[in-house]
């Protein structure tokens, strides 16, 4: 019969330790003991949660005075069984303080968690924020304020779509910097840009529609997401305009008009009216607005949702701006969209967490997050400079594009050299560099163009980074 040591649920057996008034700091077991060899199987269960690392070296177990109480057993049993896994070198005893789980060099190595990958020390992943400068004193004295002036009811269940006053901040804000025209009741907060997207596929499907066109090249998690959800993805060319508008093969296309992800250019006026007419005629467009919000040498341009509200949906995220870790996104939504991708977000998770909606909706209020977004331009100007002189100083022969915006540059190769055999020899140097080859929907062996992260390397990083990958090129 299975019995639950445990001091706070429900147990089969008496526990001599609440009688007796014991104090035991061991960790609770569950163990399964029946029949005649029950000294075994305690003996078993033992070794194998300090294999699987459950109980870890230098945790004490319970007094065998305890356990055999809780057990239902004699303590002689627990005192013989202690005693084998002593022998066996599994248990240490120290006298007057207990047995503890042995700490030896073997089983360490056999308990221990698996290493985590080794950090590459120059890694230039297009996408990532400055994580060093996510503005820790400030998000914590917004949810600070959050909690201390919340109400109760705040705590319960959330609205599917999100919390209503992230929404209202969120509709000023996308309306001031981004020329967004949306009502909160058209916001859906998401988990990100990812289940964002994962919700539209799921509710695009539910009315029928299957397919989805997107740029190649692109991003492959994107595209995963979507075919998961189960739409066919047709990719769609792009050039020095953009989006090739007259190519879409789908009644709906996901795109990155701002700074097309990952080549960088931006969708030319002519493209983007065609886009637009493509779209007024039927078609249904989910506007990717990734990193808008940085942008260096050109003015601000506005989102072509606010040309088509009803046909456009806009799909933002504070990944770029603050923190992937917070999984924060939202969805824009043309009035069709509303009930089904709400319904969507209900039935996967029942919402978003309340208390980061809140604080980032403090953060909007306040304007601090405006002033959060005007250092982060700062900074990541100065890299994406530092980035340009390093690769004329030691690639001279290299083009870098893709620069009036994001967190990244497109940097062409002066030939084309093997992926992987490129992947290897920057791995070799602690270097994490991208081939524009792996964003392709049918990738070739050779690349002749990285994406290049810059935006969480100081420019010292940087420099070294670009001479490391001079030195990996060569010879290719």
């Amino acid at each position: 019969m299975p019995l639950l040591y445990s001091r706070s649920g429900p147990r089969e057996v008496t526990n001599s330790a609440t009688k007796t008034g014991t104090n035991d700091t061991g960790p609770e077991l569950l163990v399964r003991l029946a029949g005649p060899r029950r000294r075994a199987l305690l003996e078993d269960r033992l070794r194998e949660l300090i294999r699987a690392g459950s109980l870890r070296a230098d945790s004490r177990l319970p007094s065998s005075r305890v356990l055999a109480g809780d057990l239902g057993v004699s303590r002689r049993l627990v005192v013989d069984a202690y005693a084998q896994l002593l022998a066996e070198g599994y248990l240490v005893s120290r006298p007057g303080d207990g047995t503890y789980v042995a700490a030896t060099s073997a089983l360490a190595e056999e308990t221990a968690a698996p290493a985590p990958p080794r950090e590459l020390r120059y890694d230039f992943f297009p996408g990532v924020p400055d994580l060093s400068a996510f503005p820790r004193s400030l998000w914590l004295r917004a949810q600070r304020e959050v909690l201390r002036s919340t109400p109760p009811a705040t705590f319960g269940y959330p609205d599917a779509r999100g919390s209503l006053r992230l929404r209202v901040a969120l509709a000023g804000y996308l309306r001031r910097v981004r020329g967004v025209l949306v009502e909160p009741d058209a916001i859906v907060v998401c988990a990100g840009a990812t289940q964002g997207l994962a919700l539209l596929a799921r509710a695009l499907t539910r009315a029928g529609v299957d397919e989805i066109a997107v740029e190649d090249p692109g991003l492959p998690p994107h595209r995963a997401v979507l075919a998961y959800a189960g739409m066919r993805v047709r990719g769609v060319s792009v050039d020095a305009e953009g989006l090739r508008v007259g190519e879409l093969p789908a009644p709906v296309v996901l795109c990155t008009p701002a700074h097309q992800c990952p080549t960088g250019v931006v969708l030319s006026p002519a493209r983007r009216a065609a886009l637009l007419a493509w779209a007024r005629a039927g078609g249904t467009v989910i506007e990717d607005d990734y990193d808008a919000e940085f942008r260096y040498d050109r003015a601000p341009l506005g989102a072509l949702q606010g040309l088509a509200p009803d046909r456009v949906v806009y799909l933002g995220t504070a990944s770029k701006t603050l923190s992937p870790a917070l999984r924060l996104g939202w969805l824009a939504l043309p009035a069709a969209l509303i009930e089904p991708v709400v319904e969507a977000k209900q039935l996967e998770d029942l919402g978003s967490a309340t208390v980061d909606q809140l604080a980032l909706a403090w953060l909007i209020e306040t304007a601090a997050y405006d002033r959060h977004l005007r250092k982060a331009r700062r900074r990541n100007g100065a890299r994406r400079d530092a980035l340009i002189a390093a690769v004329a100083e030691h690639l001279p022969e290299a083009e870098v594009s893709g620069i009036s915006a994001g967190l990244h540059a497109l940097v062409r190769l002066p030939r084309a050299v093997p992926t992987q055999e490129l992947l290897t020899r920057a791995a070799r140097r602690s270097l994490g560099v991208y081939p524009l080859a792996l964003h392709l929907i049918e990738a070739p062996e050779q690349t002749d163009a990285l994406v290049l992260g810059y935006a969480s390397l100081p420019e010292p990083a940087i420099a070294e980074g670009i001479r490391l990958l001079a030195g990996a090129l060569e010879g290719l």
